[in-house]
């Protein structure tokens, strides 16, 4: 069983979920600036400065405290997994709570399916550039 209070548990999974979200909205982000700066060549040649590197990483957090703090401002729930050894996003909540389910929709779409789709696009489109660049050298 859990053996901490309420608000350990919830300061638990809020940091897992914020920590989470954050580590692949930074892997997105990530990609995206390689794709920018080997795929598209003209974007490639501006430099990445400081300032961008600060502005992409705060929004990161930004993206990434919005899911984490949804539940605590009721729009899901954070509740015991199955075992109640350890605290999580509630899974089971959804079938009764209509924000719940809301939450878990649109965590799924903007935290799942949406950054994995920009990271395989963006590491596509390198492999094109690479492969096209393999082929330039090979005729030279």
């Amino acid at each position: 069983r859990w053996l901490c209070g309420k608000q350990i548990c919830l300061f638990y999974v809020f940091c897992g979920v914020l920590f989470g979200i954050c580590s692949l909205s930074t892997l997105t982000l990530l990609s995206t600036v390689c794709c920018l700066k080997i795929y598209f060549s003209a974007y490639g040649k501006l430099m990445f400065k400081k300032e961008h590197g600060q502005i992409l990483t705060t929004r990161a957090w930004t993206y990434a405290a919005v899911f984490a703090c949804s539940p605590l401002a009721h729009r899901g729930e954070y509740g015991v997994e199955t075992h109640g050894t350890a605290w999580c996003i509630d899974w089971h909540s959804t079938s009764i709570n209509t924000k719940a389910a809301s939450y878990t929709i649109v965590l799924f779409a903007f935290c799942f399916v949406l950054p994995r789709g920009v990271i395989v696009n963006s590491y596509s489109l390198i492999l094109v550039t690479v492969k096209e660049s393999r082929k330039a050298v090979e005729q030279h």
